[in-house]
């Protein structure tokens, strides 16, 4: 690729990114991204931080990627043959390579009274997807009491942020534990409790059946006949990828915009990233993949033989007072194959399990256990044999945890976000980067979920003790 003009669709964090990736690799490439969005990119991962009232939307703005921006437009055709894709305000743009990082939207249950007219909220109603979507909660909370419908990843953190500020908050939840996609029963059980101790209720195994607002204090009426009074409702039911532009394109589209290992689509010069699309029949949903595909992509249009062969995606669950990691998979009932090992203390909100498969670690879940969430992850990301000593791992405590960062291997990823490693965080400190804010504008650790902060705040204390 010479000075090729690349076009990105999407603004989000897997456009941003790639733009990113792109400039870092070759400056002189010209990239244009589009973002339906009028404001710069920014940090969705904490977006509950911002609803919490911890961190100001501006502090979740992501650095300048260095490409011409075109934002508060939509790409509404895509020819494909021309090569060029028209925009909402009437303007055209050619490309000689077009990324589709148009993400995904948020899904509202067909529930009467969620939904308006056009298809969006309904007055009363919000999803938490966005900034905006942020400031809505805000202003609906104001009237003292929320519900929050969908007990996944997000539902979780935005009861729980709503609840840290006073709010009264119902959590309504159709299946019998929370975030079932990721917990197990008894671990969505030791949840639920943490939450109601934050003053969160917590109703399971119901859903909604309608929504009636009012000026004042509206109506979610659930499923078994029970109502709950609150000034709105937050709907986290899900997302969909948003493939609307590739469909009418002619592009192939399973559930997401079909990609093979080199992330391009059907159509030549058109490539897809991040939760729009569809690789071996999986759209992931976090950010650490979509910033994975990145990097790949950006490799594979300056010339690399590089290719994405999937992720091995960790959830982090963000909420005040809530430790919670789980990666990979846990079956409910040991087999032939598999050990777990498993510590519960419903009471005091501990609980963890460990999947172990030929001595290696195939899946957790950490719940209330945070010094054992970096090495189990370490095991996790690189393959390597877990400890014999499971239960010291598993309560991150004696020999079987190594977290330190003197014995922390090279390759270990210390922000699995953004795939850095020891190694490259070591590079950077010897390269001039001498504190964990200059470590973070060059390496991009701690940019993603927060997590590796403290980790990267010891490297940077055992490195400049080390060069004494």
């Amino acid at each position: 690729m010479d000075t090729q003009q690349v076009v990105i669709v999407g603004n989000g964090m897997a456009g941003h990114r790639l733009a990113q990736e792109l400039r870092a690799r070759r400056p002189e490439v010209r990239v244009t991204l589009v973002g339906e969005e009028p404001r710069p990119a920014y940090n969705r991962v904490l977006l509950s931080t911002v609803l919490a009232g911890t961190v100001s939307a501006d502090a979740l703005e992501l650095a300048d990627c260095g490409a011409r921006m075109r934002l508060g437009v939509r790409a509404l055709e895509l020819d494909t043959e021309r090569r060029r894709v028209t925009l909402s305000d009437g303007s055209v743009l050619g490309y000689e390579t077009l990324v589709l990082a148009t993400g995904a939207r948020p899904v509202l249950p067909r529930v009467p009274g969620l939904a308006a007219d056009d298809g969006g909220p309904a007055p009363g109603v919000s999803t938490f997807r966005t900034l905006a979507d942020c400031t809505l909660i805000s202003r609906l909370a104001l009237g003292g009491s929320m519900a929050v419908l969908g007990g996944g990843l997000l539902g979780v953190e935005a009861a729980r942020g709503l609840a840290g500020l006073g709010v009264d908050v119902t959590l309504v939840h159709p299946v019998g534990h929370l975030m079932e996609n990721q917990l197990d029963p008894e671990a969505g059980e030791v949840l639920a409790r943490m939450l109601r101790d934050l003053g969160v209720r917590v109703l399971l195994g119901v859903g909604a059946s309608r929504w009636q607002p009012s000026p004042d204090e509206g109506e979610l009426v659930l499923s078994d006949g029970r109502a709950v009074r609150c000034g709105g409702v937050v709907v986290t039911a899900g997302v969909a990828p948003v493939t609307e532009l590739a469909r009418s394109a002619g592009l192939a589209v399973g559930r997401g915009v079909v990609v093979d290992d080199r992330l391009r689509t059907s159509a030549p010069g058109v490539y897809a990233i991040g939760e729009c699309a569809e690789h071996r029949g999986v759209c992931h949903g976090l950010v650490g993949p979509c910033w994975e595909q990145a990097a790949v992509l950006a490799d594979v249009l300056v010339g690399k033989d590089t290719e994405y062969t999937g992720s091995r995606p960790v959830v982090r669950l963000k909420a005040r007072d809530v430790d919670l990691a789980a990666m990979g998979r846990v079956p409910a009932e040991p087999d032939g194959d598999t050990e777990l090992v498993r510590v519960s203390d419903v009471t005091r909100g501990r609980y963890g399990v460990l999947a172990l498969r030929a001595e290696r670690l195939v899946g957790a879940i950490l719940l209330g256990l945070p010094d054992a969430t970096g090495p189990v992850t370490q095991l996790h990301d690189s393959g390597s044999p877990a400890p014999a000593d499971r239960f010291g791992l598993l309560l991150g405590t004696g020999a079987a945890v190594s977290e330190t960062p003197d014995k922390l291997p090279e390759r270990a990823l210390v922000c699995r976000c953004n795939g850095v490693t020891k190694a490259r965080l070591v590079e950077a400190w010897h390269a001039g980067a001498r504190d964990p804010e200059a470590l973070s504008s060059s390496t991009w650790a701690t940019t993603g979920c927060g997590s590796c902060s403290d980790t990267v705040q010891r490297l940077c204390t055992w490195l400049a003790r080390e060069a004494v």
